[in-house]
């Protein structure tokens, strides 16, 4: 199966192209260049594996939770991406993909939301498949959901942001924290095959960002 996958759901923008049993990929910091950076990448990985857009059989994009302005960049290049060669799409969980780039078999998922906040969920490794322990959601790092046992990866921007409070909610049960992590386009791609191997293709007209708020920033009284 060939396919592209695109992340620009945080400061780092990153493509790959799984093609066959190999998968290329490209990424780096952004800032706001995301817009700018991501077609010239996709289209540098296409020349190196002597491949066109029309080879390709479906098209994957970080979905989100992540920034807003970064979010609806990945949607609507996949979506474009897709109409052009009418192939089907697939939305993929950021906070997933973070799990995805782990080792260990249990991984809490913490991305830094701004305002005080963080996106966060956790996953279980189970046959080489994902299993939502929590589900993503979006709360205070001193709120976070409860977990079960030890033996936890942490990852994500969150645990940098709020290494404190982290930490001492899920004392003793965090074995590693790898806070410099971000959702990468390689570990998409890798979950996205699978997705579309079981049919979870969409059409592109129904591709959409996963924001879990709809707040950007906090007015002045709430400061």
């Amino acid at each position: 199966m060939n396919l592209v996958a695109l992340d620009t759901s945080t400061e780092y923008c990153s493509v790959a192209l799984h093609c066959g049993f190999s998968v290329l990929s490209a990424g780096c910091v952004a800032g706001q260049r995301h817009s700018e950076l991501l077609l010239p990448m996709l289209d540098g990985l296409l020349r190196e594996a002597d491949m066109t857009l029309a080879q390709l059989d479906g098209v994957a994009y970080g979905a989100g939770p992540g920034s807003f302005t970064g979010l609806r960049i990945a949607c609507s290049i996949a979506q474009g991406l897709a109409f052009a060669i009418d192939v089907p799409v697939v939305g993929v969980s950021t906070l997933m993909a973070l799990a995805q780039g782990q080792a260990g078999e249990r991984v809490v998922a913490c991305l830094d939301a701004r305002m005080g906040e963080i996106y966060h969920a956790a996953f279980r490794r189970e046959n080489d498949a994902w299993r939502s322990v929590c589900e993503p959601g979006v709360c205070r790092p001193e709120q976070a959901p409860p977990l079960t046992g030890a033996g936890w990866t942490g990852c994500g921007s969150g645990f940098a942001a709020y290494p404190e409070q982290l930490q001492a909610r899920y004392a003793g049960q965090l074995e590693r924290i790898d806070a410099a992590a971000v959702p990468h386009a390689a570990h998409i791609a890798a979950l996205a095959g699978a997705m579309l191997a079981r049919g979870e293709g969409i059409g592109a007209e129904l591709a959409a960002p996963i924001y879990l708020r709809d707040k950007v920033a906090l007015k002045m009284h709430e400061r």
